[in-house]
């Protein structure tokens, strides 16, 4: 059973900033393209950001674009959301993903192309 353990989540004021850090076991995370999704109260799980395995592509949701920074470290196993600029409509559940790949240069935005899902964070953006 593959585990991703995400953290950084928590209660920030609108215009304010949170990083969300996920890491995960090494084996899977060297051989995979990475996301982040978002789920907020009544709607449907939806895509926010990727990267892929060399780090070298990413690719965001219009409504984050500009916004939201995702990056990966090699070393720790790890990705990020950086978030800057928060809004109240960013306030949601925030899952990292994992995304066996074959190739180093592609991002995934759809659901069904993550095998791997942490068990979320919370992220409260209040006005």
């Amino acid at each position: 059973q593959v585990q991703l353990v995400e953290s950084g989540g928590g209660l920030v004021q609108a215009g304010g900033s949170l990083r969300l850090s996920c890491q995960g076991p090494e084996r899977t995370f060297s051989r995979s393209s990475m996301g982040w999704f978002r789920q907020a109260p009544g709607k449907e799980r939806m895509f926010v950001a990727a990267i892929s395995r060399s780090g070298d592509v990413t690719n965001y949701a219009d409504l984050t674009k500009g916004r939201f920074t995702i990056s990966r470290e090699g070393a720790k196993n790890t990705v990020y959301l950086q978030m800057n600029s928060l809004k109240p409509e960013d306030t949601a559940v925030y899952y990292c993903a994992a995304a066996l790949s074959a190739y180093y240069a592609v991002t995934k935005y759809r659901e069904s192309d993550y095998a791997y899902w942490g068990q979320g964070t919370q992220v409260t953006v209040s006005s």
